[in-house]
């Protein structure tokens, strides 16, 4: 049968709106983030990760990225650790939260996780990585997952051996992002992988690493997975999303962006406060101002003021014509 990405779908007994889910991102994945993505048509959306460990030792800014919002379901919480045990407390702990999915990282390549024995380093330890599985599910009502990388080294094809190990374990459904702990986020994701591993096991695949077009992402649907999950190509770009879905390309307005990117400063300051905001929203200024023709020197003035009350400022004298979007977004962000 084929497949179409607006076509509803399940993990377990959740059921998910649509074939197209939003990645976890450290550092980039908030709830302002999240609910804007469930806007423009991700069916299924992912916290950053949350250590068990934190979680553990009670650290309340770890505590905090258990948070979910009602516009945000349904919504997958990621952990990371390397305990069985302590991955099961934690997966607890996000199910209490409410958490519709809880995933388990096997695929963060950044040396700090790594050398706890968490993410891609459970790809050296396929029991221990089942365990912690079991552990997870046993612990819970709600699906477990598990996102994973290829392998450790350029070539590897550890995924293939692993994905049924981790299905037999109690994992639900499997993300595969085909790229090595060793390349990071360079070279190109292999997703013939993501095809060989969806056949290979009876629950959903979802191909996670460089779908950028919904040509891409129907083309891997095709191939066997259940679903495809958009990462880096979405930052400060939701309007991909609605692309992916539609088949149809979209170039927002000027002042449709400087709307999109209003709303999302005001809702991160609601979020994380002021200050932390200021800093949390540095980066997102270049993404979203790539689009619409905005001078250069706008992003660097962005940068460079001390409140959100004048960045919002200064993106209402490049675009005026966004404030009655900004007040629409406002309006339906409050129903």
């Amino acid at each position: 049968m084929e497949l179409d990405l607006r076509q509803s779908w399940k993990i377990g007994a959740v059921e998910i709106p649509s074939r197209l889910a939003l990645a976890p991102m450290a550092g980039v994945s908030v709830q302002a983030y999240r609910r804007q993505a469930r806007r423009f048509g991700a069916g299924l959306v992912w916290s950053e990760m949350v250590s068990a460990a934190g979680l553990e030792h009670g650290s309340r800014r770890t505590r905090d990225y258990l948070r979910v919002g009602s516009g945000e379901h349904p919504i997958a919480l990621q952990i990371f650790g390397s305990e069985p045990a302590q991955a099961a407390e934690a997966a607890r702990m996000a199910e209490a939260a409410g958490a519709d999915v809880v995933d388990l990282n096997l695929g963060c390549p950044v040396r700090k996780v790594m050398k706890s024995g968490a993410g891609s380093a459970l790809l050296e330890q396929p029991e221990l990585a089942c365990r912690i599985v079991e552990a997870m599910a046993t612990a819970v009502s709600t699906p477990v997952t598990v996102k994973l990388r290829s392998g450790i080294e350029p070539g590897s094809r550890a995924c293939i051996e692993l994905g049924p190990q981790l299905a037999s374990a109690g994992a639900q459904a499997l993300v595969l992002h085909p790229r090595a702990q060793r390349q990071m986020y360079g070279g190109s994701a292999d997703h013939s992988l993501t095809a060989e591993l969806a056949a290979l096991v009876e629950i959903p695949v979802i191909a996670s690493g460089d779908i950028r077009s919904g040509e891409q992402a129907r083309a891997l649907l095709d191939a066997g997975a259940a679903a495809v999950m958009v990462g880096r190509a979405a930052q400060g770009n939701p309007w991909l999303l609605s692309e992916i879905l539609s088949g149809e390309e979209q170039e927002p307005s000027q002042a449709e962006v400087a709307a999109e990117l209003v709303q999302f400063m005001r809702e991160v300051a609601r979020e994380l406060g002021e200050k932390r905001a200021q800093s949390f929203l540095k980066k997102f200024y270049g993404w979203y101002l790539r689009r619409g023709r905005f001078p250069r020197q706008l992003r660097r003035e962005l940068v460079e003021v001390l409140t959100l009350s004048s960045a919002e400022k200064l993106l209402l004298e490049a675009a005026p014509d966004a404030e009655p979007l900004i007040t629409e977004l406002e309006a339906s962000a409050a129903r």
